[in-house]
């Protein structure tokens, strides 16, 4: 007898629908074809198992399972539930009529006790869109699933109970949750807070204006000067996540796996500090079996690099060209794949190896043109795309302990969110641009004009401070940012001033 039923692929960040054929014939063989990886080989055994844990059999027949569309390449384990319940119903063991109305997918243990799987998102989201009536799926990812409006999720902990729903012995009430009220109860709910932080205003103020841009910014200082802790707050200032970039976001995590049992929608923006001992793999996305970098788990917001000349050149550079793109391509032989990267990079270092250089206190102790050696680790077109170089000093005794209360994340989020406002507006007839850090060099002498006097001034500092050529554009766009905070329509003198001041690596002789 020939049976069928329904599961899914995830390839990149979206689902693919894949029927399960199992047919039950004369002979002994248990042959599986669909181009399955050993993951999905493996279940025959599983499978095996499962059935006779539950009292059932498995035929002692000839069995072919097909993953259909068979030119495409399956991997995981996740087919063992649909390829479990297609037996039985092929062998008439079960009587299973609804199976074809819904998408399963699902791990078995050798009891018959269901497993979580990864990439349940982009599945009910397929699912939904294929018109199923429901999915089924083991209960610890039910939540995450039933993110997904009108689609019943069924959440199963173990073939028995798949069993027993098919056949109508019991009744299992779909998981229904309120996504907006999730979404609402959870949005901007940060452990990290910037009242928490003494001192370094001219830090904070650096990381407002990165925020309110979407500027990626350095930050220069000795150890111990507070350069991760501020790094961990930026998140918390960063305009509210909407609903379409959680889900975005929630995709993306659960294709990689990093949910968690019982997880739902994530409301707060992405924060990634990877080790500068990271692989470029791990860090862009890629492998075997492809998966997510954390430069898209950091998608819609920050990416965080302590200590950045002591990531491998390699490493780094792989990562220019995502941050053009605000994506990553994965190409293989027979499939390409697009993961989102749209994260904002916020790196850190030591302005030399000893970690003393330019101290106020301490003397420095490295050899002539060791401190240049270091700083030259990171190459150009990297640094080109950092808009912000931000020197962090040491906070004082007196500033640590003194009573001063410090501005808390929500009341530089609204300065900031009000920045983004304007921005949305100048560039909504531009799709594919949403804030100042995203605007082409061709478009600058539009929005970002400046009056004589403020040309006198950039032009005495870029001689002066011997900046670059490539410093010329950066000023203008976080000077427009500045602006922007200060709901200002035009750039004015002290919006450049201040935007001079954050580019330290650019000055000639700043290492020499």
């Amino acid at each position: 007898m020939l049976s069928k039923s329904f599961g899914a692929a995830v390839y990149g960040v979206d689902a693919r629908v894949i029927t399960i054929e199992v047919n039950v014939g004369q002979g002994t063989k248990f042959h599986m074809s669909g181009l399955p990886d050993n993951a999905v080989k493996e279940s025959e055994h599983r499978v095996e198992s499962a059935i006779k844990e539950n009292g059932l059999r498995m035929p002692r027949q000839k069995v072919v399972v097909n993953l259909a569309p068979a030119d495409i390449k399956k991997e995981g384990s996740a087919y063992d539930l649909p390829i479990a319940l297609s037996i039985l119903k092929a062998s008439d063991q079960i009587s299973a009529d609804k199976l074809e109305d819904y998408l399963i997918m699902g791990e078995l243990a050798l009891d018959g006790k269901l497993r979580p799987i990864k990439g349940v998102l982009p599945i009910a989201i397929e699912a939904r869109k294929n018109k199923f009536k429901g999915f089924i799926l083991p209960k610890e990812n039910a939540r995450e699933a039933a993110i997904v409006n009108d689609l019943e999720v069924i959440g199963v902990e173990s073939l028995k109970e798949a069993i027993d729903f098919f056949e109508g012995a019991i009744e299992i009430k779909p998981l229904d949750i309120d996504t907006r009220d999730v979404f609402m109860t959870e949005v901007n709910t940060y452990s990290a807070d910037f009242k928490d932080v003494q001192g370094q205003e001219n830090i904070k103020r650096a990381l407002e204006i990165a925020a309110a841009g979407g500027h990626n910014a350095i930050m220069i200082g000795p150890p111990g000067a507070g350069k991760t802790m501020l790094a961990k707050r930026l998140a918390s200032i960063l305009p509210p996540l909407s609903l379409h970039e959680a889900l975005e976001t929630t995709k993306i995590h659960s294709v990689a796996g990093r949910l968690g049992d019982n997880a739902s929608l994530i409301a707060t923006r992405p924060y990634r500090a990877p080790h500068h001992t990271i692989s470029d793999v791990a860090l862009v996305g890629g492998g075997g079996n492809p998966q997510p970098g954390e430069i898209s788990l950091a998608h819609n917001g920050v990416l965080f690099l302590d200590e950045l000349p002591e990531f491998k050149r390699t490493v780094l550079e792989v990562m220019r060209q995502p941050m053009e793109d605000r994506k990553v391509t994965i190409s293989r032989a027979k499939v390409s794949l697009d993961y989102p990267a749209n994260f904002m990079l916020i790196a850190s270092m030591n302005p030399c190896p000893c970690g003393y250089y330019n101290h106020p206190e301490k003397e420095c102790v490295c050899a002539p043109g060791v401190v240049q050696k270091y700083l030259s680790k990171i190459s150009g077109p990297l640094l080109d795309r950092i808009d912000l170089h931000v020197e962090v000093t040491p906070v004082s005794f007196d500033e640590m302990t003194a009573n001063r209360k410090s501005e808390s994340s929500s009341e530089i989020r609204e300065r900031v969110v009000a920045a983004r406002v304007r921005q949305i507006d100048r560039f909504k007839e531009i799709k594919e641009i949403h804030c100042n850090a995203m605007m082409p060099s061709q478009m600058l002498k539009d929005v970002c004009q400046i009056n004589e006097a403020g040309k006198t001034l950039l032009k005495t500092a870029m001689e002066k401070l011997g900046l670059s050529a490539r410093a010329y554009d950066r000023i203008l766009k976080v000077s427009r940012t500045i602006a922007d905070l200060a709901d200002a329509e035009e750039i004015q003198i002290e919006h450049l001033a201040e935007a001079i001041q954050y580019r330290s690596l650019d000055r000639e002789g700043w290492a020499g």
